[in-house]
């Protein structure tokens, strides 16, 4: 279980770093190059009614991320005081 335990914590790193190094660069690019203006611009000229299907399911992803947080949370906390 430990060999596992590592992997899972080298392959987690491993995708941190891939998505830091993607998207920083990517972010950085956006602010410079007006992409920025193009997004605010679409975002105000988009309808303000309701959810829609793509709001709902925006929803259901980050609450799907926010109790993945909360679960890892959970389970270091918790092996941590079994030591």
């Amino acid at each position: 279980m430990e060999l596992v335990r590592k992997w899972f914590a080298r392959v987690g790193a491993v995708i941190t770093t891939v998505s830091l190094a993607v998207f920083v660069p990517a972010m950085a690019w956006a602010s410079t190059s007006g992409a920025y203006d193009v997004a605010v611009e679409a975002a105000r000229s988009r309808r303000r009614g309701g959810f829609g299907i793509f709001g709902v399911a925006s929803l259901l992803c980050c609450l799907v991320v926010v109790g993945g947080i909360v679960l890892a949370v959970v389970l270091i906390s918790r092996n941590r005081k079994r030591r």
